[in-house]
């Protein structure tokens, strides 16, 4: 939909072509849609979406949207939207509203979501538990299929998904039982004949990395949540878990990257936010490069006698950056995805080798036939291809090393990437340059 024309028949009131328009759009479609508008035309806009997509709009917005709809909200129109609002939902938006909104909205529910909202809002934001919902299909083992299907039909409209229904004795989870299994069962079969009980859970405390793990791996739709007593509490759905993804790929980008992570979108950011995430790894690298300038210094004597050195050295410093980058990226990729663990350590390094060698071989000889073309100087040529192969191997191991490293000590493999490796392979490559060209020229 063309933002402009859907503009332009806002303004001008046109508001049963809107909503016709509203009707027939996706309701993600209309969350990226109405975030072009600015606050006034947002409000009214938002008023004119049929009421059965109002709350599916909503939790698809972003934070300063939902924001100002909730200040601009009468009661009626925020106790509706609250209503059909799912709590996982409700729970998201509330830990991103200023302390006023969150007091209003807590004002207007119920005293019994309340006392739910502030269960959820209590579990620790890396958790499982934060990013549950609590509105699940529950049956009992002794139903019919009859029954369930009753039941399913009497509160499913309320349930953020019916496709996987558990089954419960006493608050205790004994097994899944899945839509499709009572639509193609006869109507007399008991649920217990029906039920799964190989079930994969999680406790409320489970990482929720973890828990976006499990839904990859099994290819889940939604996955039972149990607290401490093994009681069944909640689910987590698989646009949560998907949420989680993005949101630990986007951690991992900007770990990469040397920035530090942020939850808000890039124009949300203000320039002075961005600047301040980027600027600390910036000035530990800025003075970590130190060292290069000190190891040239050093061998400012070598410069002296073959100036030939010095147009050298941004090419085997940029190789061997790459190579380690490369390393590291498929390893932080393996560590994110378990395919590769610390006790792989020395697998890892032999495979490195071998594929540094290997490259190392070929980049040697491609420059030193270059070299030989370019300056006619087969000792040149040998110095700077012995010091590309060692060159290469070193950074090739540091770049599969650091990663698995820093998982050993808990910390995030992605802050082993590019930036700090090609600082510290710097350093490495113009050692290994200097005293090749030393030992062999002087």
């Amino acid at each position: 939909m063309d933002k402009n024309i859907f503009v332009e028949l806002l303004t001008q009131h046109h508001f049963k072509a809107v909503r016709n328009i509203l009707d027939v759009m996706n309701e993600v479609d209309i969350a990226s849609l109405l975030s072009d508008l600015d606050d006034k035309e947002l409000a009214l806009a938002f008023r004119l979406i049929p009421k059965d997509k109002a709350a599916e709009v909503f939790a698809n917005m972003n934070n300063s949207m939902q924001s100002y709809l909730v200040e601009m909200f009468t009661e009626k129109e925020l106790k509706e939207l609250l209503d059909n609002l799912y709590m996982d939902d409700t729970v998201d938006m509330l830990e991103e509203l200023p302390a006023n909104l969150v007091t209003r909205i807590l004002n207007t529910v119920s005293q019994s979501d309340r006392n739910m909202i502030n269960l959820l809002l209590d579990y620790p934001d890396d958790s499982a538990g934060s990013i549950m919902t609590t509105e699940y299909v529950g049956l009992r083992r002794h139903m019919s299929v009859s029954e369930a299907m009753t039941h399913i039909k009497r509160t499913g409209i309320h349930k953020e998904t019916i496709y996987t229904c558990y089954v419960m004795d006493r608050r205790k989870l004994v097994g899944i039982v899945t839509a499709k299994d009572l639509m193609t069962a006869e109507d007399y079969v008991a649920i217990e004949d029906l039920m799964e009980t190989e079930i994969i859970s999680v406790n409320t405390h489970t990482d929720k990395e973890e828990v976006a793990e499990l839904f990859r791996k099994y290819d889940l739709i939604a996955l039972p949540v149990l607290d401490a007593d093994n009681f069944m509490v909640g689910i987590v759905t698989f646009d949560d878990a998907m949420d989680v993804m993005v949101e630990e790929a986007t951690e991992d980008i900007t770990k990469m990257a040397a920035m530090s992570p942020g939850e808000s979108s890039y124009f949300e950011t203000s320039a002075f936010v961005h600047a301040k995430r980027r600027i600390g790894w910036l000035l530990i690298l800025l003075f970590s490069s130190t060292f290069t300038g000190t190891i040239i210094t050093k061998y400012e004597n070598a410069f002296a006698a073959i100036p030939l050195l010095v147009s050298f050295i941004p090419m085997l410093m940029d190789t061997g950056g790459n190579c380690g980058s490369q390393s590291s990226t498929l390893i932080i990729r393996g560590i994110a995805l378990d395919e590769i663990h610390f006790k792989d350590i020395f697998r890892v390094m032999f495979k490195e080798f071998k594929v540094s060698f290997m490259v190392g071989v070929v980049l040697a000889a491609a420059n030193g036939v270059r070299i030989l073309i370019m300056y006619h100087n087969a000792t040149m040529a040998l110095v700077i291809g012995l010091s590309l192969m060692v060159t290469i191997i070193i950074s090739k191991l540091i770049g599969c090393i650091l990663p698995l490293l820093a998982k050993k000590v808990n910390l995030d493999p992605a802050i082993m990437a590019s930036p700090l490796i090609t600082t510290l392979v710097d350093i490495c490559s113009l050692l290994v340059y200097f005293n090749i060209a030393t030992h062999i020229l002087m």
